[in-house]
């Protein structure tokens, strides 16, 4: 799965002289995704349309919305063109501006879904991996050099640390078992690893 690199970008497209304004925002949920499509829709009040497709939790979950237009005009090629890009936890919304001169269904279908393609081709896409998530519990004595070169591994995300009675570091990674022989020689065998979930990461 994939996700758009930054959280948020906008690009425009002119077809016949109406204007397609597409939003690409970077969302975590559904409900996320419904709250940036309502306050996308009140600044955008002016509009002839505003079109949504998203696609959130790792691609189990999308919706679509043709917000006036023709059934199937809009939404549908929208989400087309996410699933096709095998993307995630991305919406999008087309804000349409009409020019004048009708498009037709055909036509209709072209422009959103182009309208998309365009935005995502300009702002880019991150690669996501599910990793194993740990829990490494050390003494303070190993905390400071351990945590420096966890920092240094490629196959390492540290998400945080917590100074108790002792020192805990919350971190996912991509081969446990190899990260688990390391930590073994790096603590002369003290580290104590426990499993806590997985973690979604970007590449």
């Amino acid at each position: 799965m994939r996700t758009i690199a930054p959280t948020e970008a906008s690009t425009e497209t002119v077809v016949n002289r109406s204007r397609f304004i597409c939003t690409l925002y970077r969302v975590a949920s559904d409900a996320e995704a419904r709250a940036r499509i309502s306050a996308h829709r009140k600044a955008n009040w002016d509009a002839t349309h505003n079109c949504t497709a998203y696609v959130v939790d790792d691609g189990q979950s999308a919706r679509s919305n043709d917000d006036g237009e023709p059934a199937g005009t809009a939404g549908v090629p929208m989400l087309e063109v996410l699933r096709g890009r095998d993307l995630t936890d991305v919406l999008a919304v087309v804000t349409r501006h009409f020019g004048g001169v009708k498009l037709g269904a055909g036509g209709l279908v072209r422009a959103y879904g182009a309208a998309v393609a365009a935005a995502l081709d300009a702002v880019g896409t991150v690669e996501l991996a599910r990793w194993q998530r740990l829990t490494v519990r050390v003494d303070y004595g190993l905390a400071g050099s351990l945590e420096g070169l966890l920092r240094l591994r490629e196959d390492v995300r540290l998400v945080g640390v917590d100074f108790g009675a002792e020192v805990a570091f919350d971190l996912a990674c991509s081969d446990v078992e190899l990260l688990v022989d390391w930590l073994a020689s790096q603590s002369a065998g003290a580290a104590e690893v426990e499993p806590a979930g997985t973690l979604r990461v970007e590449l």
